[in-house]
């Protein structure tokens, strides 16, 4: 099978880490450059010295529209900050025999030729694309616990949404609220009710069902732990819970990475893993789901990986069968 030449730009950051760990492991990719303006010219592991022993690639500073030039690049995924991918387009003709793959905000509402790159969404679209606006890490959450209702045509009231999220949700800069002493025993509440991912999940659930406009009040926790996101979704369900179950089961059937559980689920379950775990409840009418997923792997660099997959032909697992953590 044919082996891929692929760039990251933006590689010191947690995202950019998470996605060097497992594109090192992808039977069929090469990693062409790793790109880094505050990190060029020292070595990898330097910054993610989990990598030690790993790969002996050097971050890169080199001008961009050299390595961009390169007719051997297949792909480069794009892991810096929310604005820059944007800047990145306008600055640099890229090719379009170049697949993008970008994990910020900038391209999520599928404009310059971006496709949102929600597999259980839309994974044939993705399949056709060269540039995919990777998902939120809360909005993949929250998406994956309601995407089978508004398909059904189900969501008839409000959403209530309260999910917490790890340290590194916040990115590798330090700042108050990411710093041991204070997160450590630490819960807190930010941006209750206008979180940016409000607005990508709507977009999804609207592609479904064009009707429901109904209020996603989404209240967001910092947790005093570093990977997974927990989510709990609760909205009326006019039906049994076995019923249920069979539309979330049905319509996530052939999809390899988001799963029914029949027993509760928690967060260490999917740490590590490209998973969702999904758990319902019926309780007076309220269908409570419950989402679980890692927000560096499902949340971010292993959904970017697996939408590499679907775009090059790739069997959409590959590269993405990790380890939980279990314990």
């Amino acid at each position: 099978m044919t082996t891929f030449n692929i760039g990251i730009v933006g590689g010191a950051g947690y995202t950019g880490g998470e996605l060097l760990r497992i594109l090192l492991n992808h039977p069929f990719v090469t990693i062409t450059f790793v790109h880094s303006n505050s990190q060029a010219g020292k070595p990898i592991w330097t910054t993610h010295t989990d990598l030690l022993g790993d790969t002996d690639l050097t971050f890169t500073g080199e001008d961009l529209n050299g390595l961009l030039a390169d007719d051997s690049l297949d792909a480069v995924f794009l892991c810096m900050g929310h604005g820059a991918s944007q800047t990145f387009m306008t600055e640099y003709d890229v090719s379009d025999d170049i697949t993008i793959v970008d994990l910020s905000t900038d391209f999520r509402d599928e404009h310059d030729d971006f496709v949102y790159g929600l597999p259980e969404l839309q994974r044939d679209r993705i399949r056709e694309a060269t540039r995919v606006a990777n998902p939120g890490c809360f909005a993949t959450s929250i998406q994956l616990a309601l995407l089978p209702l508004a398909k059904a045509g189900k969501l008839t009231d409000a959403v209530q949404v309260s999910a917490i999220t790890g340290s590194t949700g916040a990115g590798q800069a330090l700042v108050p609220t990411t710093g041991f002493t204070w997160r450590n025993n630490n819960v807190s509440i930010y941006k209750a009710f206008t979180h940016q991912h409000l607005a990508e999940i709507r977009q999804s659930l609207n592609q479904f069902d064009p009707d429901f406009k109904a209020a996603i009040n989404f209240v967001p926790y910092r947790g005093d732990f570093t990977r997974g996101i927990m989510a709990n979704v609760h909205t009326p369900f006019a039906g049994t819970i076995e019923e249920a179950k069979e539309l979330y089961k049905s319509f996530y059937a052939e999809h390899p990475f988001t799963h029914v559980s029949d027993a509760p689920i928690d967060i260490k379950q999917v740490v590590n893993t490209n998973k969702c775990l999904l758990h319902l409840e019926l309780h007076d009418g309220q269908l409570l789901i419950t989402s679980v997923i890692d927000n560096l792997t499902k949340g971010a660099a292993g959904q970017a990986v697996q939408n590499f997959n679907l775009v090059t032909g790739l069997p959409e697992d590959t590269g993405l069968r990790l380890k939980a953590v279990a314990f």
